[in-house]
């Protein structure tokens, strides 16, 4: 099948841009220097403006599931500035999309750097985490939280730690978007009290308590450090041990 290749003037290196087909062009590439030299190149030349060039390569890159969510995103980003002034209604209109799927691209490609940290890998990040992670944005204060907790999680990834999946860093992150807790406030859940730090990280969950004694689960990834587990537990013992 045909590359398609538009011809390039007033360059002395190059007399063609590859629209379509960049992946064959650098397979014939490798095959032509390891001892192939038979394979050709095939193409298909084009008259295109730039913004035909890139509804071309658009409509290649949606059939590749090598290409991540994030990168085809920021594609986007970079040409709604370059081609369409920055008009959304416009730009889905050209390359055949609903407004609504659009603007979930754009809106993950816009997501912060500072949000960013928090994920090893952006390229596992995909369109339907935008959904959870773009409230998290706003108001301020609880950007600004989600940002602290971003950075220490990233803090944390360097000092050894294996990097966690994104559902359960986003499901961090949501949980710093929250407003601090009273420190030693249980939290209900649905395995029992929860002890939180004094910036709602949980600590220790109590899983039972009858005459006889508790049973208590340490948290030890859920965000606290050991010596605030360690004050919770000092405050569990004055309260029951007697």
């Amino acid at each position: 099948m045909p590359a398609i290749v538009r011809r390039i003037r007033d360059d002395p290196t190059y007399d063609f841009e590859v629209i379509c087909g960049a992946r064959r062009h650098w397979s014939i590439s490798w095959l032509r220097a390891h001892n192939y030299p038979d394979f050709r190149f095939l193409i298909d030349v084009r008259s295109l403006s730039d913004e035909e060039a890139f509804r071309l390569a658009d409509i290649e890159n949606r059939a590749r599931d090598d290409l991540s969510d994030l990168e085809r995103a920021r594609d986007y980003l970079r040409a709604l500035g370059t081609y369409y002034e920055g008009r959304q209604k416009v730009m889905a209109e050209r390359i055949n999309v609903t407004e609504s799927w659009l603007s979930r691209y754009l809106d993950l490609a816009r997501l912060p750097s500072e949000l960013m940290v928090a994920f090893p890998n952006g390229q596992d990040l995909r369109i339907k985490h935008v959904t959870a992670l773009k409230p998290l944005l706003k108001p301020d204060d609880r950007k600004e939280r989600v940002f602290a907790e971003a950075a220490r999680i990233a803090s944390v990834r360097i000092e050894g730690v294996p990097a966690e999946p994104v559902p359960v860093v986003i499901r961090a992150l949501a949980r710093a978007a929250d407003a601090p807790k009273k420190s030693g406030a249980p939290k209900r859940s649905g395995k029992g009290e929860v002890i939180t730090s004094p910036t709602g990280k949980p600590l220790i969950r109590v899983d039972s308590k009858d005459r006889k004694g508790m049973r208590l689960t340490l948290l030890l990834h859920a965000g606290g450090s050991r010596h605030e587990a360690e004050k919770a537990l000092t405050a569990i013992l004055d309260v029951h041990w007697k």
